[in-house]
Parts: C-alpha cells; structure tokens; sequence
C-alpha cells in the first residue's frame, strides 16, 4: 500500500481520496511512522450494496412448536454431561 507523509497528504488530499475511493489505498505517515490508512467505504458507491436481512420473511410460511427450547432436551444433556454408558 502506498505510503505518503503528512505535508504530501495535506497538499494532494483531493487527489489521494480520489484514488482511494476509486480502490488504491494510502497510508499517512508522520516522520516516517505510519498513522492511519485512508481507504474506500464499502457504500461509497463502487461496491454492490450490502443487502439487509428481512425480518418475518417467512412469517405464515412456517411454524415454530411451542415447545421448541425443550425439544430434545434429554439428548442434549446426555451430550454435553454423559449418559453413564461406554460406546
């Protein structure tokens, strides 16, 4: 990743963001030290947009038991405590 200093990054700043919202990256650095790297958001506009979970998107298609925390609940224990038998 590209490396420029401060006095660079203050004087260039338009162009730098420019290439790295279009994806070349840069990182500031201070008396040769890295600080920060400058980097495009993934909702800047040239990435697909991250697609959002529906909540009740199957609502009325499916059906949960009422029972549904206590459904196997010995077998589980057995698992995780041991069912006192070998094999």
């Amino acid at each position: 990743m590209r490396q420029v200093n401060m006095h660079e990054a203050k004087t260039h700043l338009s162009r730098l963001v420019e290439a790295a919202a279009a994806g070349e990256g840069f990182v500031i650095c201070k008396a040769g030290r890295p600080m920060v790297r400058v980097t495009a958001l993934a909702d800047a506009g040239n990435a697909e947009p991250e697609r959002r979970r529906r909540l009740g998107l199957l609502q009325g298609q499916c059906e949960v038991p009422d029972d549904f925390d206590r459904m196997a609940a010995g077998t589980i224990a057995d698992l995780f405590e041991g069912s006192g038998q070998d094999g």
